[in-house]
């Protein structure tokens, strides 16, 4: 009853292994889901980032090759009003130049030119806002070639002795139909080269030969696009900006450079056949892939974890619960213990007793044919008596037969005699077996026989006694 109590009040949990196998699981399972959605948040994320990034590319795309256009249109007007400037033409009639650098400098910190200069018909500069540039001679060079044959204002890229490139305007100066000057606008392009470089951007600007005059990594200037990207140079703009595609993009390349796959877009600036080509790499979207991913294997990770501290503690409690069980069992046990060896003692003490008692019953059973004894002793004494007074009498008339020699006759007194002798036997028989205990294995007795033995023994008191005997 203790033990049935104690499981209705104690649950039994389940069995460790079975705990086990479904904690393995359980981790099985949120492991297969983890890497499951890992795997489908990075094609969706890299597909959406990389996206974003063309979007990106594309929108830079368009920005530089606006700032390109608007310092192009911004800085082609400016010859035109100088060649209509009266103080310029007045300087190159009168031969007076004194105040015109000064002036041209004012002209520059207004517009925001690069360099401005004057020449004169013979193509010697006589004013600039580089005061180091007066007095050479430029009689040679296509923008002031080009600016004396062409009414409108020409645009000219001038290959430097350093082997950079110029980029200027000019325009002829005229008093009256006579041509008396040139005047050069240099166009501030270099501006946009430093900021690319200094933004880590990978841009080039290609003329109509597909040259590259404008770049932001100095090394492929005066090449082709393909030549470029095919130069072993020393880690700058480019080497920091384009970066080894992951194969976790999947994306397709625009352009392979060193073995590396690259997104490249190209634009048409409008202006002489340039075009611009944007270089762009999608480390950007494993950043953010990868950073994205980051947070969903924490989460997943704290979610294990919930999982192992959850089953642990479960595992715990069950441990906790077989203890407690244990102990109980350990106590119900000692109490089972102490009531069987009480129960023993019991039993014990009991049999014990009944022994006891068996012997009491035996004793009083013997005292009782002990008194019974005693009773017929007076009938076994008188007859005992009567044969040994009858065997007195025989043996003197045998006696008596012999001397008178009758042997025949004594042989009779004689025979009597041993038959009283066997019937005294017979009684001490009787006495010895009724005083004697019987023996613990029973035997078979008859009744009859036993009947009249003790009717025998008793027949003197019997006969004293009105007794009926049926």
């Amino acid at each position: 009853m203790s033990t049935q109590a104690a499981e209705k009040s104690h649950p039994s949990p389940k069995a460790p292994s079975e705990t086990s196998l479904v904690a393995r699981l359980v981790v099985a399972v949120v492991i297969a889901i983890a890497i499951l959605l890992v795997w489908i948040s990075n094609l969706y994320l890299t597909s959406r980032f990389t996206h974003e990034t063309r979007s990106q590319a594309a929108l830079r795309l368009a920005l530089y090759t606006g700032n390109i256009s608007s310092e192009l249109q911004r800085t082609s007007v400016v010859p035109l009003l100088l060649s209509r400037d009266p103080v310029l033409i007045s300087d190159l009639n009168s031969g007076d130049f004194a105040a015109t650098s000064q002036r041209l400098i004012s002209i520059k910190n207004e517009i925001g030119a690069v360099s401005l200069m004057l020449l004169d018909e013979g193509g010697r500069t006589v004013a600039a806002t580089d005061r180091r540039a007066i007095g050479t001679h430029h009689r040679n060079q296509a923008y002031y070639v080009n600016a004396l044959r062409s009414p409108d204002t020409v645009f000219t890229v001038t290959k430097l002795e350093t082997g950079g490139l110029q980029f200027s305007y000019s325009r002829k100066l005229q008093s009256g139909s006579k041509s008396i000057g040139v005047i050069v606008v240099e166009v501030q392009l270099a501006k946009l080269e430093q900021k690319w470089s200094l933004a880590n951007e990978a841009i080039m600007v290609t003329d109509s030969a597909g040259l590259v005059i404008l770049s932001s990594e100095p090394r492929w200037k005066n090449k082709t696009i393909d030549e470029a990207l095919k130069v072993d140079y020393s880690p700058g703009a480019f080497e920091r900006a384009i970066q080894a595609t992951s194969d976790w993009t999947q994306s397709p390349a625009e352009a392979i450079t060193q073995g590396r796959a690259i997104l490249r877009l190209d634009g048409k600036i409008g202006f002489q056949g340039w075009r611009l080509t944007y270089f762009t790499t999608f480390s950007s979207v494993r950043e953010r892939v990868n950073g994205v991913l980051a947070i969903e294997i924490m989460g997943f990770a704290i979610l294990v974890a919930l999982v192992f501290y959850v089953l642990s503690r479960r595992a715990v409690q069950q441990s906790n619960l077989f203890q407690r069980e244990s102990i109980e069992l350990r106590a119900l046990n000692e109490r089972l213990s102490s009531l069987n060896n009480r129960l023993s003692d019991e039993i014990s003490e009991r049999e014990k007793v009944e022994r006891d008692l068996e012997v009491a019953e035996q004793s009083l059973a013997q005292s009782s044919k002990l008194a019974a004894l005693g009773e017929m002793s007076a009938a076994v004494s008188h007859e005992l008596n009567q044969p040994l007074a009858a065997m007195r009498t025989y043996l003197a008339g045998a006696k008596l037969l012999l001397q008178r020699h009758r042997p025949d006759e004594a042989l009779s007194s004689f025979q009597r005699i041993d038959d009283l002798i066997g019937r005294m036997g017979s009684i001490t028989r009787q006495l010895k077996s009724y005083a004697r205990k019987s023996g613990d294995e029973p035997t078979p007795v008859d009744l009859r026989e036993a009947l009249a033995t003790g009717l025998s023994m008793m027949e003197p008191q019997l006969n004293q006694m009105e007794v009926s005997i049926t």
